[in-house]
């Protein structure tokens, strides 16, 4: 089968950073022919994904929203479908969405060294019917997780509960919690976020953790844009807020690897003032340091809330097994339960699946380290979307499109058609871009992610200030080989 028309440019994936990417080459690049393709029915990605109760950002929308069309409502941390919501209308801003194909899966890309580009192999999920798409430059801007199946640990005897158990990434709709005995087996976002929704709904909820995370309160409303929109431009606003929340997040996380003792102390007596004297802070201190994992945030301390209220309870103990009525810990101790939420993490997954070949050679991600965190080693016209995860994810897609959008400019210049990464002989190291995170989910799936390199550009800094330099750097560099004049 001959791929269909060929694109300049072809982007994996119409989440936050597929749209990101396209918006940046409309604006940048507005001659190139662009496609994207999009296994789901819609745009947003994740944020479409994820339906379960009181699901939200993790970030401030002040810098999780696009530098090229600011967030500009004053809540700090929004709900899934306004995420959706403004994500698609950017789409739709930029002229962007009518470039999506949806409803393809990517399985396959593979570069041709004579044609000088990239084949795309793609099942259409509806008919079953295979199809291919040729592009000069591929960007995979995938994500990082299995969309088809979330981390389950095997719990014994799980088949023996006569409950309903339940993944918070497949919610089922219309799910009615109310009055029901709900176990929400977790300590990280997904669970922090879970528990006072479900309560807000009439479940009596209890969070079960093995071991106690990081958590601290947000203001819902940012009550200095407020008043800020009353004397001052919109743009001047999102530009001031936008910085002191880059400023205030990096300051955190510098001061978590500098000082962990002091913001430990800053973070747990913060959770013990919103907790309320009596409460066991056993349930709230970690045995590891600030930002070993990363740090959940509550808006208006909602899950203090419903703890100290007692319309929520915390549990800390190991699972044995789960019974026909419920979960029996190895402390002895029984949790009955109508529903079990496992909000118990993602599984890893680099390209959504997609095998990578070069002249039909198979190519693995997991063996070759990043070019400045956005092209990969030794593989031609081709660039991954990886955000951050200290800070805003979004802050390192508006650098990275920024960059490959500088970069295909560049080609143009040169009348190159081909640009290649090249390292130097005993660069690659043995950890991964993610080998900071202590996350499980990051040890689970260390293996398929990039490896890092020894120093710059090989080396992934996770350091927004820095980066920001090296991608805004001149695009020249003795490390590109560029080759194929036009």
């Amino acid at each position: 089968m001959e791929p269909s028309d060929p694109f300049d440019v072809l982007i994996i994936g119409a989440g936050v950073s597929g749209i990101g990417m396209a918006c940046h080459l409309a604006r940048e690049c507005p001659h190139k022919r662009v496609a994207i393709l999009e296994r789901r029915g819609a745009i947003g990605g994740t944020w479409d994904l994820f339906r379960y109760p009181g699901v939200r950002s993790d970030s401030d929308m002040m810098t999780f929203g696009y530098r090229l069309r600011p967030w500009t409502e004053a809540r700090v941390l929004a709900d899934g479908p306004s995420i959706r919501a403004y994500v698609t209308q950017t789409a739709r801003a930029f002229g962007v969405d009518g470039q999506i194909r949806f409803g393809l899966r990517s399985t396959a890309a593979d570069w041709s060294s004579a044609q000088r580009r990239w084949t795309v192999t793609a099942v259409d999920e509806a008919s079953g019917q295979t199809r291919r798409f040729s592009c000069g430059f591929l960007v995979a801007a995938t994500g990082y997780f299995n969309h088809d199946q979330g981390h389950r640990p095997d719990f014994a005897g799980v088949h023996d509960f006569r409950g309903r158990c339940i993944h918070p990434q497949h919610w089922p709709e219309g799910l009615d919690c109310r009055g029901q005995r709900v176990v929400v087996i977790g300590s990280g976002a997904t669970a922090v976020t879970l528990v006072p929704a479900l309560a807000a709904q009439g479940a009596h909820v209890t969070m079960l953790q093995r071991s106690p995370g990081y958590v601290f309160s947000l203001p819902e409303i940012d009550q200095a844009a407020v008043v800020l929109k009353r004397f001052l431009p919109e743009g001047w606003v999102h530009a001031l807020l936008r910085g002191r929340n880059i400023f205030l997040q990096r300051s955190i996380y510098k001061l978590s690897r500098r000082f962990p003792g002091l913001l430990r102390r800053l973070l747990l007596g913060a959770a013990r003032r919103q907790l309320g004297p009596g409460f066991d802070m056993a349930h709230f201190t970690p045995s590891y340091s600030p930002w070993d994992q990363r740090l959940c945030v509550v808006p208006n301390g909602d899950l203090f809330k419903v703890l100290r209220e007692g319309r929520a309870s915390v549990v800390t103990g190991q699972i044995q097994r789960f019974t026909a009525t419920g979960i029996l810990l190895t402390s002895g101790a029984t949790l009955d339960a109508d529903i079990v939420v496992t909000a118990t993490g993602l599984q890893l997954q680099t390209l959504g699946g997609m095998a990578l070949a070069v002249d039909g050679q198979p190519v693995s991600i997991g063996e070759r380290m990043t070019y400045k965190g956005v092209l990969v080693q030794d593989l031609p016209n081709f660039a991954t979307l990886f955000g951050y995860t200290n800070i805003s994810w979004t802050l390192k897609i508006d650098l990275a499109a920024e960059y490959v959008c500088r970069l295909l400019n560049d080609m143009a210049r040169r009348g190159a058609e081909v640009v290649t990464p090249r390292a130097p002989q005993g660069e690659t190291q043995a950890e991964s871009i993610l080998a900071s995170l202590q996350a499980g989910y990051v040890q689970r799936g260390d293996a398929v992610l990039p490896r890092q390199g020894r120093a710059l550009p090989w080396r992934v800094l996770h350091h927004f200030e820095r980066d920001r330099r090296l991608l805004r750097q001149p695009i020249d560099d003795p490390a590109l080989e560029w080759s194929g004049a036009a």
